[in-house]
């Protein structure tokens, strides 16, 4: 495959000869890897394939360069053989593939230019963050405090959009490693890999099974999470210190978190045995870095008690470690470490039923009863350093081991459990039947489904019992909570923190799950009221939002519930819903209803004196409340952040954002940066009046809105109809990528289409549609009765944060969307009239919403990001074959072709659109 990426526009401006002058290794990498591509093509496939592969690309580049008519494309594409097909999808996929490393290798390459050239710090770096908390005479004490009462914490989650195999996602690493070396055999080492990968399947035979999410997941902690968070807590506390010289050790406010292994809404294969294998296994996982730790110390740590006068605490370290090899006798800190090393072995021994893969000095060494244990000794040896004058050994071997040892304790990550309201009430109802307490539980009030649970939980009595018989749901549930309960014997409470009730609209939803929970254990009445876990109601759509203050107030006037927050820290989780209530009502009144309801809790948890915790589940595209995660965090009103900040991590945003080190790195600063700035640098919009003037508007759009996009998407008979056949729907939940069904229930109702697969599809067609549709209408709406709330929109979009980050991401769905190729995806529908009314309903928007932002923004869309932008242009002469070939497959698929090569065909084309769209899911 040529290596020439599509032409730029030229600019003669300085800032665009800088712009091309920072971006030449990019461009050269891309054409080095792009080159090596068509080498192996060359190679593997003949002359004659790499020659209709070049010239498919070229007459791709052409219209995108010279507004050229798509038919010569399309005509080149639709004459070939499925096998030419094959050839082509992989070629235009795999350099999507390779675009990606180059542009992630190209920006770690930018951030380390960046910081040793000492420009100035970036938005949503640690230093920038630190400058800006300085010049608003932020002390150095007050972030200490922030910080030891923070809590920032992206959740992993398995979501069917990041749909490469484990073996393409290594065969990537080492060639972004390669890429960014510059050693002598670099381009032939880049070679043997690009033809690995051209030689590896990309599509999976079988369906992923949880456990094959799960080991996806961790690879992630290996690649980056156990380096780079402890490596993030020590740099911030590099920054404390130059701050103003406040330098205690922080408590480990970083926390990765999953919910792989837990999250069983709507999924039937997550049950108590995918969450014993996902504790089980990260168990191992962190036991066994820490032992690798331990053993590379031992190696390093020779310092002789002759040359070196250790302390007292290390001497006796050293002395209990039972090591009496004549060899070590006056090395004390190797002593130590293989005393370290033999209880930590002990307790690998202990929780996970197997032995280490290096066994230990001293087989009779006992375990550490708490990973607290395993820090102090550390800790220890630390302190012993730093007094002779090797403290920066420690800081840079010791102290980051320590920090993964708080973080990550023997359980790694913090698993979070998730059902649905409906089974725990199910399971509930049947527990009470069973056990003569209620006939019908589901039948009762709220007030009376209250009164009932709040008697239960008083009750030291349990509800189950083997004789009732119960159903596969309940019994499986129970399962779950029994094993949850196990995990808290062994790990304690930090491994299973949190259950999450999705469309939780209640406070029974709330006690239906402590009434679960005192079943095994976990919850109790009575005088000493005891609640292991956090209760965390998760609000999704938008009716659920807007009662999610009244849903908390009434839980706060709950006694026993009260009492159990006032036992956790009088602290409250709530989990926020954005791709149902995108979904449900369209992106704009999504996003207003989510900003409303944000500043609603704040107001409801000040007065009942509660600490809001709220954790946002976005997901990739920005149709799922994705974009950049800075701007995104610095807009959330007032009070809203506060110190705690987690986040779900979705599809192929995980691998983008954490498979490098150092993008990892930077993507965890912005988080933590973002957080410390909110927290201690709130976002104010002028005065009191200006706020309520633009809350004011931001209500109208939002009603405007709303109206718009349900008249389409739920007022329109044929709208189903359109979705279904104009989007590869059905496709994508055929693809071995997940291992969660696409839909919650049987049926084609968009109301039980999960978001994933909902946003995934409508991104697969260029049309994006959840990421903009209704918004133009909504202003053309609002211009039509006030022509001059056109400034105040102006105004809004450059002064208030909330309404600049909505058209910053609206504008970026805008610069991915494409009507015509999207126009070529409603051919497919086979209703004329359904076709033309749908897809004209959709284009006359998309072009209100094009016209309102560049009215607002003054500017196309992107044109204040250039780099962005220029990465999106130079992607679509490589999307457009994918496209055009999918719409192809799509029909033979259809009209009844079952030849496996065809089928392969289009699902590989899911995959390249996924992979050159980057945040599609």
């Amino acid at each position: 495959m040529n290596a020439a990426t599509a032409p730029e526009n030229a600019t003669h401006s300085a800032d665009g000869a800088a712009e091309s002058v920072k971006d030449a290794p990019l461009k050269a990498d891309t054409r080095l890897l792009g080159r090596l591509l068509g080498e192996v093509i060359r190679a593997q496939r003949g002359d004659a394939t790499f020659d209709k592969i070049e010239t498919i690309r070229q007459e791709s580049v052409r219209f995108h360069r010279d507004g050229a008519s798509h038919r010569p494309l399309e005509a080149l594409l639709s004459d070939l053989s499925v096998e030419e097909t094959l050839d082509v999808v992989r070629a235009f996929t795999y350099f999507s593939h390779l675009a990606n490393i180059a542009e992630d290798v190209h920006q770690n390459r930018r951030r380390r230019h960046h910081k040793r050239s000492g420009s100035t710090p970036q938005p949503g770096s640690l230093t920038a963050a630190f400058a800006h908390l300085k010049a608003a005479d932020v002390s150095g004490n007050e972030i200490w405090h922030c910080l030891a009462r923070a809590l920032v914490s992206p959740t992993l989650t398995a979501h069917p959009t990041e749909i490469k195999r484990q073996s393409t996602l290594d065969a990537e690493r080492h060639i972004a490693a390669a890429l960014a070396s510059d050693n002598d055999e670099r381009d032939g080492e880049l070679h043997r890999l690009v033809l690995q990968l051209w030689q590896t399947a990309m599509l999976r035979l079988t369906k992923l099974r949880v456990r094959d999410e799960i080991d996806n997941a961790l690879s992630y902690f290996r690649a980056s999470f156990l380096s780079e968070v402890p490596r993030l807590l020590g740099n911030t506390l590099k920054h404390l210190a130059a701050h103003d010289r406040t330098v205690a050790e922080l408590p480990p406010f970083f926390k990765v978190g999953m919910w792989i292994g837990g999250d069983r809404d709507g999924n039937p294969f997550v049950n108590a045995d995918t969450l014993a294998y996902v504790i089980d296994t990260q168990c191992e996982l962190a036991l066994s870095h820490y032992l690798r730790e331990l053993h590379a110390l031992g190696a390093e740590l020779a310092m002789s008690s002759r040359l070196v006068e250790v302390t007292a605490a290390l001497t006796d370290l050293a002395d209990r470690a039972g090591d009496d090899s004549r060899f070590r006798i006056d090395e004390p800190y190797r002593r130590a470490l293989v005393g370290i090393y033999s209880r930590l072995a002990a307790s690998y021994r202990s929780l996970s039923g197997n032995a280490p893969a290096r066994l230990p000095h001293n087989a009779d060494a006992a375990p550490y009863a708490t990973p607290d244990e395993l820090a102090d000794d550390l800790e220890t040896i630390a302190e012993s350093l730093a007094q002779h004058g090797s403290g920066v050994i420690a800081d840079a071997r010791v102290l980051p081991l320590k920090r993964a040892v708080e973080t990550f304790g023997f359980h790694l990550a913090p698993v979070d459990l998730r059902q649905n309201s409906a089974v725990h009430e199910a399971v509930v109802a049947e527990l009470l039947t069973g056990c003569g307490v209620c006939a019908d539980y589901a039948k009762l009030s709220e007030a009376e489904k209250v009164a009932l649970l709040s008697r239960e939980l008083e009750s030291p009595r349990l509800l189950a019992s083997p004789y009732t018989r119960l159903s596969e749901t309940a019994l499986s549930e129970l399962a779950i909570f029994r094993r949850a309960a196990e995990v808290h014997a062994r790990f304690g409470a930090a491994a299973l923190p949190r259950m999450i009730i999705s469309k939780g609209e209640s406070v029974s939803d709330l006690l239906e799950v402590a009434t679960l929970c005192k079943e095994v254990g976990l919850a109790r009445g009575g005088e000493v009221p005891h609640l292991a876990v956090a209760i965390v109601p998760l609000f999704e759509t938008i009716e659920d939002l807007q009662n999610a203050p009244a849903v908390m107030a009434a839980a706060f006037a709950h006694p026993l519930y009260r009492r159990w927050i006032k036992a956790q820290a009088d602290a409250q989780e709530i989990m926020l819903g954005y791709s149902d209530s995108n979904k449900d009502g369209g992106y704009f009144t999504a996003n207003w209803a989510l900003y409303r309801a944000q500043r609603a809790l704040v107001d409801c948890f000040a007065q009942h004196g509660v600490r809001l915790c709220l954790f946002h589940g976005r997901g990739g595209s920005v149709g799922r409340g994705g974009g950049p995660s800075y701007e995104a965090i610095r807009a959330q009103p007032a009070g809203a952040v506060n110190g705690f900040l987690r986040l779900t991590e979705q599809g192929e945003i995980i691998s983008s954002k954490y498979s490098d080190p150092d993008l990892a790195q930077r993507n965890l600063e912005t988080l933590l940066a973002a957080v410390l700035e909110s927290t201690l640098l709130p976002n104010v919009v002028g005065d009191t009046a200006q706020q309520a003037k633009f809350e004011a508007l931001a209500e109208k759009l939002s009603g405007y809105a709303y109206q718009a996009y349900r008249t389409l998407v739920y007022g329109d008979d044929g709208f189903v109809t359109y979705f279904r056949e104009s989007t590869p729907i059905k496709e994508i939940a055929e693809l071995n990528i997940g291992s969660r069904p696409a839909s919650r229930k049987a049926g084609a109702r968009i109301e039980d289409l999960r978001a994933i697969p909902w946003v995934f599809s409508w991104a697969q067609a260029r049309v994006a549609l959840p990421g903009w549709y209704g918004f133009g209408s909504a202003v053309a709406r609002l211009i039509d009765e006030s022509p001059e709330a056109m400034a105040d929109l102006k105004a809004m979009a450059r002064q208030w944060p909330f309404f600049a980050a909505v058209l910053s991401n609206l504008g970026m769905v805008l610069s991915k969307t494409d009507m015509q190729i999207g126009a070529a995806y409603s051919t497919l529908v086979q209703d004329r009239t359904v076709r033309e009314r749908i897809w004209n309903a959709i284009h006359v928007e998309w072009e209100r919403t094009q016209a309102a932002y560049r009215e607002m923004v003054g500017a196309a869309p992107l044109e204040d990001n250039p780099t962005l932008a220029r990465s999106i242009r130079n992607r679509f002469p490589y999307l457009d074959p994918l496209n055009h070939l999918q719409i192809e497959l799509i029909r033979r698929v259809r009209s009844g072709d079952v030849e496996e090569r065809t089928q392969r065909a289009l699902h590989l084309t899911i995959n390249g659109l996924a992979a050159g769209l980057r945040n599609t899911g």
